[in-house]
């Protein structure tokens, strides 16, 4: 789901070469970043862009509902794609695994697209790496499923939401190192230097092989307005591929 994020973070732009909706050759995605950095806004942004698209709905599972929606998209201001997001709220690990293995039960269209926010909420109940390792594959197993219902061609896409933690704490670096081998293609946020009144962070997309790299910088305002340009030294600046190899983080 690289590609989905790629058109949220340039704001809607045409889709080049290789960016059309192609969700079931996309590998799943992970969004990671620390507390406050934006995962849940970008995640809904995503959200918003994929009901645009003409598909099936958007299945957003959270643990609790947002306080707020969280603005800075134009797609934000239709409510027809609104509509198109279902909310579910599984307050723990135990009913967010039923809810995957009862995927196949539900009627009605199949999602285009499952997103899950909070993942270190879950993984904090059941930290154990074959706890883990089971979360994941139902997660993907799941979106395999609705891929299946949905059709050849029109696969429902997977991005999945995870805070991230100081470093030195090797319980999470081991469930990251776990996590990454079910998601290839992840998003890392970064804090960057705030301007006056703004909350600022340096996004970096990993497509998992299926497209280049790239680089943002996502600010927030005080009223929570979300604005995205484009990261200005994306030449030549490694500073974090240099993080990626020492700490299998940008």
């Amino acid at each position: 789901m690289a590609e989905t994020l790629r058109r949220v973070l340039n704001w809607g732009s045409a889709a080049g070469p290789g960016e059309e909706n192609t969700a079931e050759a996309e590998p799943p995605l992970l969004l990671l970043g620390g507390p406050g950095s934006g995962k849940t806004a970008l995640l809904f942004a995503a959200a918003l862009e994929a009901a645009g698209e003409g598909r099936g709905p958007i299945l957003f599972l959270t643990r609790r509902p947002l306080q707020s929606l969280p603005r800075g998209t134009r797609a934000a201001l239709e409510p027809l794609r609104l509509q198109k997001i279902r909310f579910q709220y599984p307050p723990s690990t135990r009913e967010l695994l039923r809810l995957l293995c009862s995927a196949h039960e539900t009627r009605g269209p199949a999602p285009s697209l499952l997103l899950l926010d909070g993942l270190e909420e879950y993984l904090a109940e059941d930290p154990g790496s074959q706890e883990v390792a089971y979360l994941a594959a139902l997660l993907l197993d799941t979106a395999a499923h609705f891929s299946h219902r949905v059709g050849s061609g029109r696969g429902c896409g997977l991005i999945v939401a995870l805070q991230t933690q100081e470093e030195g704490d090797s319980g999470t670096a081991l469930q990251l190192a776990l996590l990454q081998r079910y998601f290839p293609a992840q998003c890392w946020l970064q804090p960057d230097a705030p301007g006056p009144g703004q909350h600022c962070l340096r996004a970096c997309l990993e497509p998992g092989g299926l497209g280049p790299r790239a680089e943002w910088r996502v600010t927030f305002r005080p009223d929570g307005e979300m604005t995205v340009t484009p990261w200005p030294t994306q030449a030549g600046d490694t500073s974090l591929n240099k993080g990626s190899s020492s700490r299998g983080q940008p």
